[in-house]
């Protein structure tokens, strides 16, 4: 899960900060100005493209995409639960 967590960081500060700037793993990406509607769905983009996932219209939901840990929490499970479906 840490191997997502760091994937997941490095596109955002890349991607949506455009800096090396920390993002703290709890912190919630909307509350401190890093995820708008934008850039959840390029981070959705980012996480389905990257770990091989879908994820669905009633996925996209605070606790699923909020955080560092929720994201590295949900896509472990949606890459596991693929693993077990493959």
């Amino acid at each position: 899960m840490q191997d997502i967590k760091n994937q997941v960081k490095a596109f955002i500060r890349e991607s949506l900060l455009m800096t090396d700037a920390d993002v703290p793993d709890g912190a919630s990406l909307h509350g401190i100005g890093v995820l708008d509607s934008t850039g959840v769905l390029e981070l959705v983009a980012f996480l389905e493209g990257r770990f091989a996932i879908h994820v669905a219209d009633d996925e996209l939901r605070p606790e699923n995409l909020d955080s560092l840990d929720a994201i590295a929490a949900f896509v472990g499970g949606k890459v596991r639960a693929g693993a077990r479906h493959a």
